[in-house]
């Protein structure tokens, strides 16, 4: 009889274990899959930005009062350009652009501010900056193929040193 009431027992530890096993593995799979958030950039505020004044500042005053972006124009630098992401992850999928924010100040020739525009993800498109494919040479010839199409195309005077 005792040895049924210690059977009964340890069967008993052995359920509650499991159970706290499966709540604890269950918590893991939801903490897993919960969305991180990631930030990338900076844009001004609205505060900061009616502190510019088009047709008055320059770009050394731009730059004390909302600082200096981290992009400008490339080809003839007639802007800055503030830019700021948020990111989501969930789990094992890859991050995705939830929200984007672009401040473009615009300068004349001389430096002076000519115009201020924000622009969001929705005012975006998709720009390929660089597609750098490369053309395969081979056409339909198997490694094996290669490699033994090249000993005809080799001479003695080649491989000799004179």
């Amino acid at each position: 009889m005792a040895d049924f009431r210690l059977a009964r027992s340890v069967l008993a530890a052995c359920h509650l274990a499991r159970r706290q096993g499966l709540v604890l593995i269950l918590t893991a799979v939801v903490a897993a899959c919960s969305p991180i958030y990631r930030n990338h950039g900076y844009v001004p505020s609205d505060q900061d930005l009616a502190q510019v004044e088009i047709g008055r500042d320059t770009r050394e005053t731009v730059g004390e009062k909302i600082g200096r972006p981290s992009t400008s124009g490339l080809l003839n630098d007639v802007g800055w350009f503030y830019v700021q992401s948020r990111f989501k992850t969930v789990g094992p999928r890859e991050p995705q652009e939830i929200d984007r924010q672009v401040v473009a100040v615009t300068f004349t020739d001389k430096g002076v501010v000519e115009n201020i525009a924000r622009y969001g993800l929705e005012d975006g498109r998709v720009v390929e900056l660089s597609r750098r494919v490369t053309q395969p040479n081979v056409k339909g010839l198997s490694f094996i193929q290669q490699l033994l199409g090249s000993f005809g195309r080799i001479q003695a005077s080649d491989v000799l040193a004179r």
